[in-house]
């Protein structure tokens, strides 16, 4: 969840009812759309996180693409995903750039999705830049690093971007800043949050990767306020684990 500016505060499913701002959905896990589509799923139903779905700003996973070009997916989210079979996208969130990517579409040196990309953040140059896609290129969960997904933190680095949020591993995890071949760098690397845990079963933790700074196998909400030129964040979970803390764009 973002926010820019303000507080935002968090209790179990009715986060979105008290906290303003914007949800991000990083790959919904619990069914695939096509069983969502017919029965609203038992994470996205109206009654649950559907219920926020004006101010959703999604990117697809690899359970959506379990059904052909991730059609249903496309269908239910309409043009706030992005141009259908494509999926990444931006905007601005106060004196931030948003960028939403696909991790599950071709992404390397040439592709479309790069092209864009570099596209974007030669034309929308900001002081502080934000971007989430699905899989992420650390994680010290099951499913382990994503090295595919390299090209698109390599290009994000080059052009200064901040904070990279991801999903996949159903787990908390927050690494320090580094670069795309995972050397700790406090001056220009990029810190990286996993937060897979909104609802589908928990992963636990295997051996931390280099930099991780802290893992969680816990429900719960990463909330993140966006500041000029700064952000904080704040993990709320429904059991005793908390963690926060504030960091400065480059």
């Amino acid at each position: 969840m973002l926010h820019a500016p303000g507080a935002v505060r968090w209790q179990r499913t009715v986060i979105s009812d008290h906290a303003p701002g914007r949800r991000r959905r990083r790959g919904w896990k619990p069914r695939r759309w096509g069983q969502r589509r017919r029965q609203h799923g038992a994470g996205y139903r109206p009654g649950c996180w559907g219920r926020h779905l004006g101010r959703t700003r999604p990117v697809p996973g690899n359970h959506e693409y379990e059904i052909p070009g991730a059609s249903t997916y496309y269908d239910y989210f309409g043009s706030v995903a992005g141009i259908q079979g494509a999926g990444y996208y931006a905007f601005s969130a106060g004196s931030w750039r948003v960028i939403a990517l696909n991790s599950e579409i071709p992404m390397g040196t040439g592709s479309p999705q790069m092209q864009w990309l570099r596209n974007e953040l030669e034309t929308n140059r900001t002081s502080c830049t934000l971007a989430y896609w699905h899989r992420p290129l650390f994680s010290s969960g099951p499913n382990g690093n994503n090295p595919d997904t390299r090209p698109l933190w390599r290009t994000l680095m080059e052009f200064r971007a901040d904070v990279i949020l991801n999903g996949h591993d159903h787990m908390y995890e927050r690494f320090g800043p580094q670069d795309a071949d995972g050397r700790a760098d406090g001056a220009t690397g990029i810190r990286q949050f996993i937060a897979g845990t909104g609802g589908a079963h928990l992963y636990a933790p295997e051996a931390a990767k280099p930099n991780s700074e802290i893992r969680a196998r816990t429900y719960g909400i990463l909330m993140l306020t966006l500041t000029t030129n700064a952000y904080n964040w704040e993990f709320v979970s429904n059991t005793a684990f908390r963690e926060s803390g504030s960091d400065v764009c480059h």
